[in-house]
C-alpha cells in the first residue's frame, strides 16, 4: 500500500511540475514574446525540489496519504508563477537581473527551499506524533510567546495596518505563523487530558447545560487572546483564526454543541465591542461593507481586485496579459485576485478545488485516525489550512472583511511558506502512524489475534 501511494504521489508531482511549467511559459511568453531561456533549469529546480520531498516522504513517512504533497507543491508552484508576474517589470523574466532584493520572485524561491528543509526536519525530528502530546504545555507557552511577540517594543513593527511583524536586524518573519502550530499541538493535548471534565453539563446558563465553571477557564482564555490580537495588533484574520481553532477542537473533543453557541457569542461580542471602541477596528468593517466611500485611499485595493477578477471573466485575459501592477500588495493579500484575472474564474476556481481537496485529505486523515491526540492534532491542523484560505480568499472577493493573512502555498511570504511545509508534515505523520497502525490490525485478525489481545499503544 505504501508503494502505491508513493508512486501515485510522484506521478502526481510530474503533473504539478508540467502545469507549473507550462503556465510560466505561458506567463513568458504574455508579456515578453518569447519562450524563457532557462525554462529548463526551472523546471529542474521546482522537479528537485519536490523530489527531495517525495523522497524524504518515501523514506521517513513510505504509508502516508498521497495527495498532499503534490497539491502543495502545486499551489507553491503557481503562487511562484504569479509573485513573479507581481514584481517589477524589471524583474521579469524572474532570473534577471539575478540577486535583486526588489525581485520578489527570488526571495520566494529561497524560502521555498527553506520551506522544503522545514518539511524534511520535521519528518526527521517527530518520527511520532504522540510525543508532541508529552510537550503541549511548553507549546503553550511558546506558542503564547509567538503570538505575543509583535507587541515588544523595538522588534515589533507594524506594516500595513497590522502588527505582526517581528524584525531581528534584516529578517523580518511573522511569529504567529509559527503559534497556530504550537497552538494547535497544545490544544490537542489539553483536550484529549480535559475531555471527559468538559464533555460533563453540570451547570446550567439559560437554557444551555455546561461543565464546571472552573473547566471553562481556556475558553476564556482563548477569547481574551484572540481579542487581545485583535485590538492591539490589528490582526483580525489571525484572531479570528486562533479561536475557531480552538472552538472546532472543543466540540470535536466533547461533541457538545454547546460550546460553539457559547464561544461564538463570546467571540461576537469581542468583535462587537472592538468595533466600539477602536478606529482601525471600524476602518476595516467600513472598507468592507462600501469600498466606495474612500475609492482612492482605503477602498483601492480591495475595488482594483474586484476591476481584475471582472476582467479576467470565465477563461481569463490569459497568463501574462493581465495588468496585477494595478493592486497595491498584490503579491501578498490579493495573489488569488491576479490569479482570478490571468486564469478567469476557471483557474481560481481550480485553486480553491485544491484547497477542499487539501482539507478533504486532511480530515481524511483525523477520521481514521484511532488516538485521540492524533485525531485533534489532525484536525486542528486541517482547520488551520482551511479556514486560513477561507478567510484571505472571502476577503479578496467580500464575502468578509480583508485581514492580514496570507494564501496557504500561494500568496509571497516566507514565514507562511516555512510554517505551512511545516504543517504538512505533520499531517504527514499523522496519516503514515495511523495507515502502519491499520495494516498491524489487519495482519493481526489474518494471524488470528484478536484485536484486544494485540499490543497496539504507540
Amino acid at each position: 500500500m505504501g508503494g502505491l501511494r508513493r508512486n501515485t504521489e510522484l506521478g502526481l508531482i510530474l503533473l504539478a511540475t508540467v502545469i507549473t511549467g507550462g503556465t510560466y511559459v505561458l506567463a513568458s511568453l504574455g508579456s515578453t514574446n518569447s519562450v524563457p531561456a532557462d525554462i529548463g533549469t526551472f523546471l529542474g529546480l521546482v522537479l528537485a525540489l519536490l523530489v527531495v520531498a517525495h523522497i524524504a516522504t518515501r523514506r521517513l513517512a513510505p504509508n502516508a496519504d498521497g495527495l498532499l504533497l503534490p497539491l502543495a507543491g502545486l499551489l507553491n508552484g503557481l503562487g511562484y508563477v504569479f509573485i513573479a508576474r507581481v514584481d517589477n517589470v524589471s524583474c521579469w523574466p524572474p532570473w534577471d537581473p539575478p540577486g535583486d532584493s526588489n525581485c520578489l520572485a527570488g526571495l520566494q524561491a529561497t524560502w521555498t527551499l527553506l520551506g522544503i528543509v522545514g518539511f524534511v526536519g520535521t519528518l526527521l525530528v517527530v518520527r511520532r506524533t504522540r510525543m508532541l502530546e508529552r510537550y503541549r504545555y511548553t507549546a503553550a507557552l511558546a506558542g503564547l510567546l509567538l503570538l505575543l511577540l509583535p507587541l515588544a517594543p523595538v522588534i515589533g513593527r507594524e506594516i500595513n495596518g497590522s502588527r505582526i511583524w517581528v524584525s531581528f536586524g534584516p529578517v523580518n518573519f511573522q511569529p504567529g505563523e509559527f503559534a497556530k502550530i504550537a497552538l494547535a499541538v497544545f490544544f490537542a493535548g489539553y483536550l484529549i487530558e480535559k475531555r471527559e471534565l468538559l464533555a460533563v453539563a453540570s451547570f446550567r446558563v439559560g437554557p444551555l447545560m455546561l461543565p464546571d465553571p472552573k473547566h471553562l477557564g481556556p475558553v476564556v482564555v482563548a477569547w481574551a487572546a484572540s481579542v487581545l490580537v485583535m485590538v492591539f495588533e490589528r490582526d483580525l484574520g489571525s484572531s479570528l483564526l486562533f479561536f475557531t481553532l480552538f472552538m472546532v477542537l472543543l466540540w470535536v473533543a466533547t461533541e457538545r454543541v454547546a460550546y460553539l453557541v457559547v464561544g461564538s457569542s463570546l467571540f461576537a461580542g469581542g468583535a462587537w465591542l472592538a468595533w466600539m471602541r477602536f478606529s482601525h477596528v471600524q476602518r476595516r468593517v467600513d472598507v468592507w461593507i462600501n469600498p466606495w466611500e474612500d475609492p482612492k485611499d482605503a477602498g483601492f485595493q480591495i475595488l482594483e481586485a474586484a476591476f481584475s477578477l471582472a476582467s479576467g471573466g470565465i477563461t481569463g485575459t490569459g497568463p501574462g496579459l493581465g495588468d496585477p501592477g494595478k493592486i497595491p500588495k498584490a503579491e501578498t493579500d490579493f495573489i488569488f485576485a491576479v490569479i482570478g484575472e490571468e486564469l478567469g474564474l476557471l483557474g481560481a476556481s481550480a485553486v480553491i478545488i485544491a484547497f477542499v481537496l487539501m482539507v478533504g485529505a486532511g480530515l481524511r486523515i483525523a477520521i481514521r485516525a484511532e488516538d485521540g491526540f492524533e485525531k485533534l492534532l489532525a484536525t486542528g491542523l486541517t482547520t488551520l489550512l482551511g479556514v486560513q484560505s477561507f478567510i484571505i480568499i472571502g476577503g479578496v472577493i467580500r464575502l468578509l472583511p480583508l485581514t492580514g493573512v496570507t494564501l496557504p502555498f500561494v500568496s509571497y511570504g516566507g514565514s507562511s511558506l516555512v510554517a505551512n511545509y511545516v504543517l504538512l508534515a505533520l499531517l504527514l505523520r499523522v496519516s503514515d502512524e495511523t495507515s502502519k497502525r491499520v495494516a498491524r490490525q489487519a495482519s493481526w485478525a489474518g494471524s488470528g489475534y484478536a484485536e484486544e489481545d494485540a499490543d497496539v499503544s504507540v
